[in-house]
């Protein structure tokens, strides 16, 4: 399913964060957000999903602009990994990624062999079987956050909506978490801070600055010196990596007059 944001402005305290922002996120493709802090990324991808409205714009699922859509029937199509959340949940982990099964049940209904099915599924794909049962109040800035994508695995819909999921993750964890998204298959809109992160995972990059998209296109045709010096004020060497052949940014600051 296509996810396409298009003229989208975005207003917060009166001041516009983001302004005439149109993107596609094309079926079974990853779409990366990039731009330094500030620039607008979480603000666009909250819009995404729903938790901010524009003040113009509008943001389609297919054919469906998704304000006309019933918070239920938005859940069971699009995941969404907020990139701050509540921390003081008195549950357990388990618990937490059984929430993702909530819109595709009748209330009070019973959960079934194949819901617990798919939350075992999920806490496997992203390596939390082992603290299913700690409370999730207790656990790191990292497992939170492989917490919040088992919770949106567990919900099966066909678009993911990530902002910044590598936060606070070990590198190890980074890469199976970008690598995962990939064997997916499913639509994916996600902020990416680590450039070399998103040059070596998504398929498309959107280049945000100053709440505009200022470049988009594939990391070869996106991350070049000029761009990454112009809107990230760093100077890259941009090489082919030795073992896939994707960019790869080798940043140092910029050498001043």
């Amino acid at each position: 399913m296509t996810l396409a944001i298009e003229d989208v402005q975005v207003k917060i305290s009166g001041r516009a964060i983001v302004s005439d922002a149109s993107l596609i996120a094309a079926p079974g493709e990853v779409s990366g957000v990039i731009g330094p802090n500030g620039s607008g990324k979480s603000t666009l991808l909250r819009t995404a999903f729903r938790h901010l409205k524009p003040h113009a714009g509008r943001v389609l699922l297919g054919s469906t602009d998704i304000a006309t859509l019933r918070p239920a029937d938005l859940a069971r199509k699009v995941g969404a990994v907020p990139q701050e959340t509540r921390s003081d949940f008195d549950i357990t982990v388990r618990e937490m990624v059984t929430m993702g099964r909530t819109p595709h049940k009748h209330p009070f209904a019973a959960m079934t062999t194949a819901d617990h099915e798919i939350i075992g599924d999920a806490l496997s794909k992203t390596d939390i079987e082992q603290i299913a049962e700690r409370r999730y109040a207790t656990l790191s800035g990292g497992e939170r956050q492989r917490v919040l994508l088992a919770r949106a695995l567990a919900q099966r819909t066909e678009v993911l909506v990530l902002d910044e999921p590598t936060n606070h993750l070990d590198v190890r964890h980074q890469l199976d978490l970008m690598l995962l998204v990939r064997e997916l298959g499913l639509t994916t809109l996600m902020a990416v801070h680590d450039l070399n992160l998103a040059a070596g995972h998504c398929d498309r990059l959107h280049v945000l600055d100053g709440g505009r998209i200022v470049a988009s296109g594939k990391p070869a045709e996106v991350l070049t010196t000029d761009l990454v010096r112009d809107v990230f004020e760093v100077d890259a060497d941009v090489v082919a990596h030795p073992r896939t052949g994707v960019p790869h940014l080798i940043l140092s600051p910029l050498e001043r007059p």
